[in-house]
């Protein structure tokens, strides 16, 4: 459904976007996650085709963004993370109007508005004036006009910005039933929500592509990932070096405040590497009391933290 190769994009000489090449397939929910900077906003945008690429090659369901940017955006739902509405008109007639221009035929413009109204859950809204809506329905006001003429691609930029824990969880839902039917490329610094939501996961971080993979396998491939807690009764320089000398283990830190005689340890160890059993031997051997023993479960957040600082 994306094809991208070497794509840049250059602002009076500063290169936000740096030669990224990535591939989405159809039917896929992707999460495009990145710090603020980071060029994930400019690369939406080129992709659908608000910005022209200084370089590289752009193609959406096989039509290349430049050449073709009209058969392009037949395909795309696009939402902004700042999302440009009249305000000084009433829901209903904001999204007839925005199907009109998307060419939706006229005899399915109603069942088209009624359907995403319904989708977007602005039915009690319906009649009132778009200005006067809190933040959080101006969202879904603007997720309902990317959806409105089901288009193949929907391309969504903060699409939770302003809304409450219970309408991020309407939306979370309303995405994954959507991938069901479309392919969605979405950008959110909810990390939460990518875990739940999306396939596959790409990070970009200062215009370059970082890592692109399954949430879970990209917290495998981080620090935290394996890192295990460890709460023996123990002197805490024997259980370092004791630890320290294991194959595998590559890092082991106090967790403080102390309690007693009490030793609490974060041991990491090797990317994807279990070594909960041989510290077990460890621990027998040595007879401490042990206390904890345990697998530290990674978040997608320590992933994207590890990818993008220094």
């Amino acid at each position: 459904m994306i094809d991208v190769e070497n794509l840049s994009k250059t602002y009076s000489g500063f290169r936000a976007v740096q030669g990224i090449s990535f591939h989405v397939e159809k039917g896929e929910i992707v999460g495009f996650l990145g710090p603020n900077g980071a060029g994930k906003s400019t690369t939406m945008k080129v992709l659908a085709g608000y910005l022209p690429p200084t370089d590289g090659k752009i193609k959406i369901a096989g039509h290349d963004v430049v050449t073709e940017s009209i058969e392009v955006r037949k395909r795309i739902g696009y939402m902004p993370e700042n999302v440009p509405l009249y305000t000084d008109m009433r829901v209903t007639e904001f999204l007839r109007f925005r199907a009109e221009l998307k060419k939706v035929p006229r005899n399915k413009v109603k069942e088209r508005v009624e359907t995403v109204k319904q989708l977007c859950s602005l039915k009690d809204v319906e009649n009132r004036i778009i200005g006067t809506l809190s933040k959080g329905y101006r969202q879904r006001v603007g997720l309902a006009d990317a959806m409105v003429h089901d288009p193949d691609l929907l391309i969504l930029d903060e699409p939770t910005i302003g809304l409450d824990p219970n309408q991020i969880r309407a939306v979370r839902d309303l995405i994954k039933d959507l991938g069901k039917h479309h392919t969605i490329l979405l950008s959110t610094h909810i990390l939460s929500e990518v875990e739940l939501t999306c396939s596959r996961v790409l990070v970009i971080n200062r215009g370059k592509i970082e890592a692109s993979d399954t949430p879970a396998n990209l917290t495998k491939l981080v620090r935290g990932g394996g890192s295990i807690i460890l709460e023996v009764k123990a002197p805490a320089a024997e259980v370092t070096s004791k630890m320290q000398a294991l194959p595998d283990v590559e890092d082991v830190e106090m967790i403080l405040p102390a309690d007693g005689d009490w030793t609490h340890a974060k041991i990491f160890a090797k990317p994807g590497v279990d070594v909960r059993e041989k510290i077990y031997d460890v621990v027998r051997q040595n007879n401490w009391p042990l206390r904890e023993l345990s697998r530290v479960k990674a978040t997608l957040e320590e992933a994207f933290v590890e990818l993008t600082q220094e």
